[in-house]
């Protein structure tokens, strides 16, 4: 295949921040940027030379991008399937329709790992109010997830006993859903995955990650777990990469179990929330390393410089009754700010993060969440934000 080279326009599906690190780092390297974005300020329009504003699910306007680029890819998955299909009829969709297409209903992608024999927890697909109640009584307390969008603990139910299928059902739209079994864990890791059309990949170090209410609050690299689990680790993503066929980055989402098990939580076929912290630690940035697969270049170095850590700023850091100590905040060695340019805070909202490096995982970690605690003392009650010891796993 011919690489797409600097001087080359890079079309975007979504103009997140997701969309707006991966093009700070395309323009880097030379490329132009062009958006694709329901909301016409979104947080990559001001990286981008063009922002196209329409739905994920409007043609004419994905056929418009796609005339545009040279290659087009997404740093969100719920994109219609008719869409992609248009933007790959003018130009280079990476990744493809099929990944995409598998990843982006939660049951499909379950059905799929399990159809290829991927470790997973036990789920069921549940159709009625009925099912749901069904599968509390076959596994014990679950997780009723919306098969659709949903991210960041939205459209999700925990249930401790079947008398709350109803209320479960009703919560998310009396529509197809997803339960899962509620899994012992003992800790979530996540590992980041790159590859090329010619199949080439690169396999970052895993993530060790933290969760509040279903949004993650912290990672940090190196995950400080057994040599044993992160090889295991490894292998499985890079296994899930080249089964499902991606062409650009797939972050695959796990848990370990509290009996040592590695079982598969999602995955997401763009850069990730817990590989924030590759822009400050490893050599190559998850971004960088985006733009590289879906161009067809040579793939980075996944070497870890430097241990390194993040912790995700939310809406009610600028919700409380006194606005951020920036200052104080930054006072602590080795941290950065990373703001999104994204107006208007709410509950629950990712407005940026905080990151930090370190001599080791332990003490990036910690930097990191110091420096949260100067920056909104006041959110400290809110959020699991205490500094725990990342004592050595054997699992």
């Amino acid at each position: 295949m011919t690489p797409i080279l600097p001087g080359a326009t890079i079309g975007f599906l979504g103009g997140g921040q997701l969309g707006r690190m991966t093009a700070f780092a395309a323009r880097s390297m030379g490329y132009d940027i062009h958006v694709l974005d329901p909301d016409a300020a979104c947080a990559s329009h001001a990286v981008a030379s063009r922002t196209i504003t329409a739905g994920f699910n409007d043609i004419a306007a994905a056929i418009e991008l796609a005339k545009g680029c040279d290659v087009v890819t997404l740093e969100i998955e719920q994109i219609h399937p008719d869409v992609l299909d248009a933007v790959a009829a003018h130009t280079a969709l990476r990744p493809g329709r099929a990944p995409v297409y598998i990843i982006q209903d939660r049951i499909r992608q379950k059905q799929w790992l399990q159809a290829q024999r991927f470790p997973l927890g036990a789920f069921v697909a549940a159709a009625s109010a009925a099912d749901v109640d069904a599968a509390v009584r076959a596994h014990g307390p679950c997780i009723a997830k919306s098969t659709h969008g949903g991210y960041d603990g939205r459209g999700q139910v925990r249930l401790r006993e079947p008398e709350q299928a109803a209320d479960a059902w009703d919560a998310l739209g009396s529509r197809t859903c997803l339960v899962e079994k509620m899994i012992s864990i003992d800790y979530e890791i996540s590992v980041m995955v790159a590859r090329r059309p010619g199949g080439e990949m690169a396999v970052y170090p895993p993530s060790r990650n933290h969760h509040t209410s279903g949004i993650l609050t912290w990672a940090v690299v190196p995950a400080v777990i057994s040599d044993a689990m992160t090889a295991k680790a490894k292998t499985l993503a890079a296994s899930i990469a080249e089964r499902i066929g991606i062409v650009g980055l797939l972050a695959v989402e796990c848990f370990v179990t509290t009996d040592g098990e590695l079982l598969v939580n999602e995955l997401a076929p763009r850069p990730h929330n817990s590989y924030h912290h590759s822009e400050r630690g490893l050599a190559t940035s998850q971004f960088e390393q985006l733009v590289r697969a879906v161009c067809d270049l040579p793939l980075g170095s996944t070497e870890v410089h430097a241990p390194s850590a993040i912790v995700n700023l939310l809406g009610e850091v600028w919700l409380q009754h006194q606005p951020p100590h920036t200052t104080y905040a930054l006072e602590v060695p080795g941290t950065r700010l990373h703001l999104y340019g994204k107006a208007g805070a709410r509950s629950g909202r990712k407005m940026g993060h905080l990151s930090a490096v370190g001599e080791s995982a332990q003490q990036a970690l910690g930097r990191v969440l110091e420096s949260y605690r100067r920056l909104s003392p006041e959110t400290i009650a809110s959020f699991d934000v205490h500094e725990p010891v990342l004592a050595h796993s054997t699992n």
